[in-house]
């Protein structure tokens, strides 16, 4: 079965999701961590991509992503996959690919989903029960959006700097909304829209993307 085709609209975010090839790891310590940040940040910059929010998980990483070329995800992306399944590959002398096929990308509707979608990220350690709260994980976004540790992968996005006059503001402000947990219904709608590579937003915007993709052409990225 053909797989969709995809486009990437400068401007509008992206929810992406990598796993590892048959859900099997893509980190082993913390130094694989390091290596994938430090890389995701060097081709974010070289692609034209501000990452709002990431969280790196054991055999699957989350980012939020806004282009700003229509080429920019794809390109990151592919830089990334492959240097980081070099990396693992010369470190643990093993062979083979490392992530499973294509990564997993679904538009977001700023104005009612990207917090919401910020939020989903950085809650993934806690619905993984690997900690209690989501400043004890070190390896994602929260402690850069909500206690405002330097972190120089993220940029943020306009909505997020809405939420106050100033960095305390902001920070503050998005910890409150953590105050309450995540619908069971939003939970299930960014599931199933990323796993579907759609969109998730409103019934205009739902349609919006739908003819840009039913009018795409070319090969599938």
């Amino acid at each position: 079965m053909a797989r969709p085709k995809r486009v990437f609209l400068p401007g509008v975010p992206l929810h992406i999701v990598d796993r590892g090839n048959a859900r099997q790891r893509c980190f082993f310590d913390d130094r694989d961590r390091v290596h994938y940040l430090d890389h995701l940040r060097t081709a974010a910059a070289e692609k034209r991509c501000a990452v709002h929010a990431y969280v790196l998980m054991t055999n699957h990483v989350h980012l939020l992503v806004t282009p700003e070329v229509p080429d920019g995800v794809p390109a990151m992306m592919k830089s990334i996959a492959q240097c980081h399944a070099q990396y693992i590959n010369w470190r643990y002398r093993r062979t083979g690919g490392l992530w499973e096929g294509r990564y997993k990308a679904a538009h977001i509707e700023s104005e009612t989903y990207l917090l919401i979608c910020q939020r989903y990220i950085e809650l993934n350690p806690l619905r993984a029960k690997m900690v209690e709260f989501p400043g004890q994980y070190r390896w994602s976004s929260y402690r850069r959006n909500a206690d405002g540790r330097p972190d120089p992968l993220v940029t943020q996005h306009e909505l997020y700097r809405s939420l106050g006059v100033d960095g305390a503001a902001r920070c503050g402000h998005y910890r409150d909304l953590f105050a309450q947990p995540l619908s069971t219904k939003d939970v299930a709608f960014i599931r199933a829209a990323t796993n579907a590579e759609f969109a998730v937003g409103g019934q205009a915007f739902l349609k919006r993307i739908a003819g840009l993709r039913d009018g795409a052409c070319g090969p599938a990225r």
